[in-house]
């Protein structure tokens, strides 16, 4: 956990006034950080993880960074902690080809029972430094039934030491009555200007307002394409858009090239690409704004477009969404797309 590079989302400063106002002796048992993906949830989880760790908490309330507790933090081995994610992701290093391999894969993972019940021991035992433990779950919502059940079971009756932090992008799909028994702690994203200027601190000042309305406001979205390699595959796919070819096959062995390249640019993101970019030409056909790609240039005769195809293909295009992720035959799926798109850019017949 590298939490003393992440405590710079300033802009998360009210939420942890609020939260550490009272002292730590305040803080819940169970807390619940909700909120879109990349406003510096999964940052402020750890650096309270760190915090309640920590056996020389500075006055401004963080962690030290240089006691023992830090140390063994920093380099995942405390004993009074755990981290459970999808398909155990904090335990690949860093840069690792495991940790490519398998980011590809995260967004199919599950948390399991089993990852739950390894806690129980570790709840109901004594703290091996006297003090607190502590447990990370993020994604939280990527539980299946019996691992939440499970964790239920768990959040009833937890000792007083004990502190459980849930992240999660999608609190709505977790039970109501795991909901009910944290504190829900919401976060969102920065002022416009403030998350530019943080992307700017990335070296991504350039068309950062672009990637920002495309990412919903999220800079940390934005930092984490630009990781991934994805901003490449973005700005290709728009472009496709902007300027399709007429035939669908054509179009789709384009998209194709996109998802063949080296970042972890994949299928489901180019579906929601296309989903987005046909629920902007419909809003800027009836309401004369966009939502998601103000950067990007703008079709041509657009005024021809029939806003209530738009509408009709970007609801069809759930089904899509539903299947992205392993689709039977890549090619035949992409066509398939291609071909819903093409028919809902049909001019209106006059």
């Amino acid at each position: 956990m590298q939490h003393f590079d992440l405590i710079h989302s300033k802009w998360n400063d009210p939420v942890r006034e609020q939260l550490l106002g009272q002292g730590l002796e305040r803080l819940p048992h169970a807390m619940l950080l909700v909120g879109p993906t990349g406003v510096g949830k999964s940052a402020f989880s750890e650096q309270l993880a760190a915090m309640l760790l920590c056996e020389a908490v500075s006055a401004d309330q963080t962690a030290c960074g240089t006691c023992q507790a830090c140390s063994w933090l920093d380099a995942g081995n405390h004993p009074d902690f755990r981290k459970v994610a999808p398909d155990d992701e904090g335990e690949v290093e860093e840069g690792s080809a495991a940790k490519s391999e398998k980011a590809k894969k995260r967004s199919s993972s599950i948390i399991r029972i089993d990852q739950i019940r390894e806690l129980e021991a570790f709840v109901f035992t004594g703290s091996h430094r006297n003090g607190n433990r502590v447990v990370l779950i993020t994604e939280a919502e990527a539980m299946n039934a019996p691992a939440a059940n499970a964790l239920l079971k768990i959040l009833e009756e937890p000792p007083s030491s004990v502190y459980f932090i849930l992240v999660s992008s999608k609190s709505k799909s977790l039970l109501s009555t795991i909901r009910s028994r944290c504190r829900c702690i919401p976060f969102g994203p920065p002022d416009a200007a403030v998350a530019a200027e943080w992307l700017a601190g990335k070296g991504l000042q350039k068309q950062a307002v672009r990637y920002l309305d495309l990412a919903g406001g999220a800079p940390m979205r934005v930092a984490q394409w630009n990781e991934q390699g994805q901003l490449a595959p973005i700005d290709a796919l728009v472009e496709t858009l902007i300027s399709p070819p007429g035939d669908p096959v054509a179009l789709a062995a384009r998209w194709d090239g996109l998802l063949k390249g080296d970042g972890l640019f994949r299928m489901e993101h180019l579906v929601e690409g296309v989903q987005r970019w046909l629920f902007d030409l419909a809003q800027e056909r009836m309401a004369g704004q966009v939502r998601y790609h103000g950067g990007w240039p703008r079709p041509k005769e657009i005024v021809s477009l029939n806003p209530v195809a738009l509408l009709a293909a970007w609801r069809e295009i759930n089904q899509f969404r539903r299947s992205a992720r392993h689709p039977l035959n890549q090619l035949l799926f992409l066509e398939n797309l291609a071909a819903h798109f093409l028919r809902a850019l049909r001019p209106l017949r006059s």
